[in-house]
């Protein structure tokens, strides 16, 4: 069973089961125990706004949300997002879902690095993003009680060094493709990673396209 913190659990169904097997067996268990605290930070926040959503659906986005990081997810050319939301919707679709629950659940993993867009969408979309943003950055530390927190941090533990942890996991999982960076925050993580990374610059590519004039 699952822990109940706030009111909200881990849907007790055969397809959260499924994703929970899944992830487990296929992420390294920093990612794995985060993606746990995302769906429950995300969650709670949908409480608190008074959101109506689709716990299954949050937790599916919630738990492959970073599983573009992972070798078996990750393709050559398309961002690590994309490589997520792609694995999710494959995964759905092996078990029926329905097409418009896919697409939302896509656009939850795809958007989720990309400020400032998502809270104006779909619950599920806005939420994964939400439990991203208070894991990761803690954008709303102050608005969780330290019961919140606490609880959820018990359930699945940060490690000591979780900051660190997670950006050098970033940087494991997109260093064989910078271009894909381009125009979003994981450019940040190659940056301080790699001296000899070069950003990719929009004006630069305008300057530099076919068009006279």
């Amino acid at each position: 069973m699952s822990t109940s913190i706030g009111g909200i659990s881990i849907p007790d169904s055969r397809l959260a089961r499924a994703v929970t097997e899944l992830v487990r067996d296929t992420e390294p268990a920093l990612l794995f125990h985060h993606s746990s605290r995302v769906y429950y930070f995300g969650a709670l926040a949908g409480l608190r706004r008074g959101l109506k959503f689709d716990a299954e659906l949050l937790y599916t986005g919630a738990m492959f949300h970073d599983m573009g990081l992972t070798h078996q997810h990750s393709s050559p050319h398309e961002r690590f997002e994309v490589d997520g939301a792609n694995a999710a919707r494959d995964f759905l679709r092996s078990h029926g879902i329905a097409q418009a629950d896919i697409d939302t659940v896509w656009t939850a993993i795809a958007l989720h690095t990309t400020p400032g867009i998502p809270q104006h969408m779909h619950p599920v979309v806005a939420l994964v993003t939400a439990g991203v943003e208070m894991d990761v950055l803690g954008l709303t530390y102050r608005e969780y009680s330290d019961a919140e927190r606490e609880a959820v941090v018990h359930a699945h533990p940060r490690t000591p060094h979780f900051k660190e942890d997670i950006i050098q996991s970033f940087y494991e999982g997109i260093k064989h493709k910078p271009e894909t960076t381009f125009g979003n925050v994981k450019a940040d993580v190659l940056a301080d990673k790699d001296p000899a990374f070069q950003r990719g610059n929009f004006c630069s590519v305008i300057r530099g396209s076919a068009w006279v004039g």
